[in-house]
C-alpha cells in the first residue's frame, strides 16, 4: 500500500521558516518523482516543487524560486520542502505527491501526472 505522511505544518509570520516532510512507502521511491503541490481555499491545486529521486533534478514554480529548496533523502525514503521568507499568499494546505517518473513530467510537473498524494498539511502564514 502506497503512504505518503506529510508534517511540519503551521502558523508562521510573514517571513518566517517552515520545513514540510513527507515518509513515503509502499513503492520503490528511486523510480518516482516526488513533488509538492498547494491549494488554497477556492483555488486550484497548485505545483510547488518536484524532485526527480533518481538523477536529484529539481523544480520549482516560478512563484516560489528562490525561496523553497526541496531535498529528499533516498536512505529514509523521506522528501523534505524548505520553506522561506514566507508570505501570505502561501497560505495553503500542502500535499506531497508521487508519480513515476517519465520525461513528459518535467519541467512543469503537472499535477495529473501523479498517482498518489497525502492527507495534507496546512501552512499558514500570517501578516
Amino acid at each position: 500500500e502506497v503512504q505518503l505522511v506529510e508534517s511540519g505544518g503551521g502558523l508562521v509570520q510573514a517571513g518566517g521558516s517552515l520545513r514540510l516532510s513527507c515518509a513515503a512507502s509502499g513503492f520503490s521511491f528511486d523510480d518516482y518523482a516526488l513533488g509538492w503541490f498547494r491549494q488554497a481555499p477556492g483555488k486550484e491545486r497548485e505545483a510547488v516543487s518536484c524532485i526527480n529521486t533518481g538523477d536529484g533534478n529539481t523544480y520549482y514554480a516560478d512563484s516560489v524560486k528562490g525561496r523553497f529548496t526541496i531535498s529528499s533523502d533516498n536512505a529514509k525514503n523521506t522528501v523534505y520542502l524548505q520553506m522561506n521568507s514566507l508570505k501570505p499568499e502561501d497560505t495553503a494546505v500542502y500535499y506531497c505527491a508521487a508519480g513515476l517518473t517519465i520525461a513528459t513530467m518535467f519541467p512543469r510537473f503537472p499535477p495529473y501526472l501523479f498517482d498518489y498524494y497525502g492527507q495534507g498539511t496546512q501552512v499558514t502564514v500570517s501578516s
